[in-house]
């Protein structure tokens, strides 16, 4: 596992940062702060699910969650930190993200959730658009304090 550095830790303690309810088997964790990031976000989750042997649709709809909840972490968290958790439940494999950020929370997750939302003003995939696209998806969020959003795909 690859310990936080200053560039990539936050605050916000989360337990989807230390509760995946499956057996890890690898973990990184890189900061998501700048467009620069992003685009190293994508590049990792392509690697991680060429490996993992995803098909190229659940590989294309992995890549552009992830890129959605690392814009999103940036825009609205003011940075944060992604961790990449390759995970085993015993009868699959997969990969688990969870996007983090120390930003003001969001103060209404089922409308944040609800396509056509933008707070931003934006016409971005949004929330509701990248949960569509995983497995699993579940949000912590805290006024003031921050949000993780935690995604999985499954090898099928």
């Amino acid at each position: 596992m690859n310990a936080p550095g200053a560039d990539d830790a936050v605050r916000f303690a989360s337990p989807l940062l230390t509760e995946p309810g499956a057996r890890v088997s690898s973990t990184i964790t890189l900061p998501v702060r700048t467009d620069e990031h992003v685009v190293g976000v994508r590049k990792l989750v392509r690697e991680q699910a060429l490996d993992l042997k995803l098909s190229l649709v659940d590989q294309t709809k992995l890549v552009t969650a992830a890129s959605e909840l690392a814009r999103n972490t940036i825009k609205y968290g003011g940075g944060g930190m992604v961790q990449a958790q390759r995970i085993d439940s015993g009868l699959r494999q997969g990969l688990r993200l969870v996007f983090a950020d120390d930003g003001p929370g969001i103060a209404d997750i089922p409308q944040a959730l609800r396509d056509g939302f933008t707070s931003g003003g934006g016409m971005g995939l949004g929330l509701g658009g990248a949960k569509r696209l995983v497995d699993e998806f579940d949000i912590d969020s805290r006024s003031g304090e921050g949000t993780a959003v935690a995604i999985v795909k499954w090898k099928k």
